[in-house]
């Protein structure tokens, strides 16, 4: 529990400081937001808006996370270091936040809305999304628990959903496409809810705070651990190195918020998005709570849903809108609703989906008692 506060005040310290001065960077760059022309008209006035700022975040758990591991390794030369969890999902956060980068530079480099060539975003992005999903049925631990196992979870591994059912070369392959689902969806979810001033973030905020929960319960009620409880025992193999990465993620993107929050001083830009989505799912995988994410995050789930709604529609009905705009936010924002209205009224729906889910969660746990 100390990494945890040390791991998160740290976070909080460097993204809270950090962002201010990486806002004069961008500004004496003159690097800024290029605004759509088919969007909400009261968003042009954000145009030369700092973006990118998601590198910041990125920066932030870096830094914190090996600074964490420092500090418990001089208090106690025993506290285990890095796992491979946390590395691995480090190289998944870094791997889409890098792809964002490129899309957001060329898009200030270009002084253009549209940024990285779809087909180039899509190529990289499985890239990186497919050496993950290698690397994390690698690396068994003592107990020979891997990061993640080619069966499908819910919130823990569901033995009958294994997709190594027609062999071990066979699941993997199954597992990769699985996993590259998971991490599209969540990457593109985010991206699409970052649009008003604070909505991603501090949508994520709530979300990486059920996933420092659930991890510190995992580890609490870890198989072999002296209090597990039966068969309610979980097979998670670096619980509480997640924990403490979703609590810096949750304090980074605090400290972003406060210079994100409307009227936005700085946007995170596909950096910060792409990033974060990626941090996302591989906590899904990681945690083995891939089909709960569903729930945890609804809000990204609503908001993707809405634009292939308004698409399917479109081309259904010749031109027609199911919605004023899509993603969903802007369809509100065209009814006249507040950009604050918006951004709050989503983040407790937000709020709701994670409560939900935690629900489902620790309902589960119980009912295995």
């Amino acid at each position: 529990m100390i990494a945890l506060l040390v791991g998160a005040g740290v976070a909080l310290l460097v993204s809270l400081i950090g962002t201010p001065l990486f806002i004069r960077f961008l500004v004496a760059k003159s690097y800024g937001q290029f605004i759509r022309d088919d969007g909400p008209t009261s968003h042009h006035t954000k145009r030369g808006t700092p973006t990118m700022g998601g590198a910041v975040v990125v920066l932030a758990v870096l830094i914190s996370y090996g600074l964490t591991h420092l500090i418990m390794w001089m208090m106690n030369p025993r506290s285990p270091g890095p796992s491979a969890s946390g590395l691995l999902l480090l190289f998944l956060m870094v791997g889409m936040g890098f792809v964002g980068f490129l899309d957001d530079f060329i898009k200030i480099s270009n002084k253009r809305s549209l940024g990285l060539n779809a087909k180039w975003k899509l190529i990289l992005q499985a890239a990186v999304g497919i050496v993950f999903a290698v690397l994390v049925l690698q690396f068994p631990d003592a107990d020979d628990i891997t990061p993640a196992s080619t069966q499908i979870s819910l919130v823990r591994d569901i033995p009958w959903l294994d997709l190594a059912f027609g062999g071990t070369v066979l699941g993997a392959i199954l597992f990769v496409v699985w996993s590259n689902l998971i991490i599209t969806a969540a990457t593109n979810g985010v991206n699409l809810t970052d649009g008003l001033d604070g909505l991603a973030a501090g949508a994520s905020i709530m979300v990486f705070g059920a996933y420092t929960i659930m991890g510190i319960w995992q580890n609490n009620q870890a198989c072999g651990s002296p209090r597990e409880a039966g068969s309610g025992c979980y097979t998670v193999r670096d619980p509480l190195d997640l924990a403490l990465l979703a609590a810096i993620l949750s304090a980074a993107l605090v400290g972003f918020l406060w210079w994100n929050t409307s009227p936005a001083k700085i946007f995170m830009g596909d950096t910060g998005s792409l990033a974060i989505g990626g941090a996302v799912a591989a906590f899904a995988i990681l945690s083995r709570t891939e089909l709960l994410l569903g729930i945890i995050g609804g809000l990204f789930v609503l908001i993707t849903l809405s634009v292939i709604i308004q698409v399917g529609y479109f081309k259904m009905t010749g031109g027609k809108r199911f919605f004023k705009m899509a993603p969903l936010q802007h369809h509100f924002e065209l009814k006249g609703w507040a950009e604050i209205t918006v951004v709050v009224r989503f983040w407790i729906l937000c709020g709701l989906f994670v409560a939900a889910g935690l629900g489902i969660f620790y309902a589960e746990w119980v009912v295995l008692l």
